[in-house]
């Protein structure tokens, strides 16, 4: 059963649950991509064979796999994918920045211009349950963004078939190449390139602590999004709240894995106990009740305050990855939110709706680094080269300028470089 804590028993550092794996993800990780790097397509065979039960030929997804799962795929399931998808460009397309020149004075142009990377590689899980939503979420702003190639990487059945719900969303988001490969073997293929999977430039995506290690190892080989843990839920709650909501909006994460974490700070004992008990009833009617049963006994937590203003400061203390404002006037408290990955206003908009539907991008920073980091967006696949071209006249305006600075830190070449040609007769 989940607990109930008053915060002035609890310091905010310990609401969320910080799990430490088990294993030695670190060296098990570093041994699988040395293999990647040195054996490529045999080690991902053999990964596939040993973790999946698969036993393939060719890690590619053919177009003939990708019209099968179309088909397969009930139209109305189609239907809202397309409409997902078109929310989801509705609302990244704002995000997209244009280069631009600056020329207000004479002899002197500067500038910056916003470049697509080449290739970007994301990384859609399986296991458990798979999610075509992050094939939406991660493929659509890579597109907008103007990626050449987007390739994904999700991990095959025993079978050696990718879920056709998770083929049906890559068709629709435009995505150009799917392999059949998953956990930290995948990440290495994709940061250091195979026989069949090309080497990216930035890789995005959720999965587990394997997942998650690979991508904090080959950093700096190619550009990450950001270092996932386990997902989590912030629900800021008042006492009119309905305790079923609730309970439900806390199950939504809790379903996800037994290390997610999902948590209620209210103002409210009484809707603190409704919702204790509402879970109880909740939980036994799920199908992944073991997952959330776990989750909610370990991780979940019910925080009571003494007053909304309280329980703000704790939201921006725990910066969560998901935060639900169910609160009367949630505008009136936007504003105060400074540290959220997404936020959902008011008692209609529950997690969910974010993750699949809304557009706004549900690949979201954990574990607090919400005070420092950002949502996925189309900025995660874009870089900027800045340029800047001075005339002669123009340099002659500031070269002494240039030059003092330089010998001001020590660095006379740097003053020389500028005073030279100055200096030198006009031709």
């Amino acid at each position: 059963m989940i607990s109930i804590l008053q915060y002035d028993k609890v310091a905010a550092s310990d609401i969320f649950a910080r799990v430490t794996p088990e294993v030695n993800v670190e060296d098990i990780v570093a041994d699988i991509i040395q293999n990647v790097r040195k054996n490529g397509d045999k080690a991902l065979l053999e990964y596939n064979k040993k973790f999946d039960g698969a036993e393939l030929d060719t890690l590619l997804v053919s177009e003939a796999e990708i019209r099968e799962a179309m088909q397969a795929v009930e139209p109305r399931f189609i239907d809202i994918l397309r409409h997902a998808a078109e929310n989801i460009r509705k609302f990244h397309a704002r995000q997209v920045k244009n280069s631009f020149i600056i020329n207000d004075e004479d002899g002197i142009v500067i500038g910056q211009k916003v470049i697509p990377v080449d290739r970007a590689g994301l990384y859609v899980p399986g296991g458990t349950a798979a999610y075509p939503s992050t094939v939406l979420m991660d493929s659509i702003p890579a597109k907008i963004a103007g990626c050449p190639e987007v390739v994904i990487v999700t991990p095959p059945s025993a079978s050696g078939k990718i879920n056709p719900y998770i083929l049906a969303a890559a068709h629709i988001a435009g995505v150009d190449k799917i392999f059949k490969v998953g956990g930290a073997q995948a990440i290495a293929a994709l940061a250091y390139g195979t026989e069949s999977i090309p080497k990216v430039d930035k890789i995005v995506g959720p999965g587990n602590a394997f997942v998650a290690e690979a991508k904090k190892q080959v950093f700096g080989q190619v550009s990450i999004d950001m270092i996932a843990g386990p997902s989590e839920i912030l629900i800021v709650a008042d006492g009119k709240t309905d305790p079923r909501h609730a309970a439900a909006d806390l199950l939504s994460q809790a379903e996800h894995d037994k290390l997610a974490s999902a948590v209620l700070v209210t103002d409210s004992m009484a809707l603190a106990e409704a919702v204790q008990a509402e879970l109880e009833v909740q939980i036994p009617l799920l199908e992944r009740a073991d997952i959330a049963r776990a989750s909610i006994d370990n991780n979940g937590r019910i925080i009571v305050a003494d007053s909304l203003d309280t329980v703000i400061d704790i939201a921006n203390e725990l910066a969560p990855e998901h935060l639900e404002l169910c609160v009367e006037h949630p505008f009136d408290y936007l504003d105060k939110i400074r540290h959220a990955g997404s936020i959902f206003m008011g008692r209609y908009c529950p997690e969910a709706l974010g993750d699949y539907y809304a557009g706004p991008n549900h690949t979201l920073p954990t574990g607090g680094t919400a005070k420092f980091s950002s949502p996925l967006s189309v900025d995660d696949f874009v870089k900027k080269t800045q340029y800047t071209y001075y005339t002669r006249a123009a340099l002659e305006r500031v070269a002494e300028d240039v030059a003092y600075f330089a010998e001001a830190e020590g660095l006379t070449a740097h003053a020389r470089s500028a005073l030279i040609r100055t200096q030198e007769k006009q031709k």
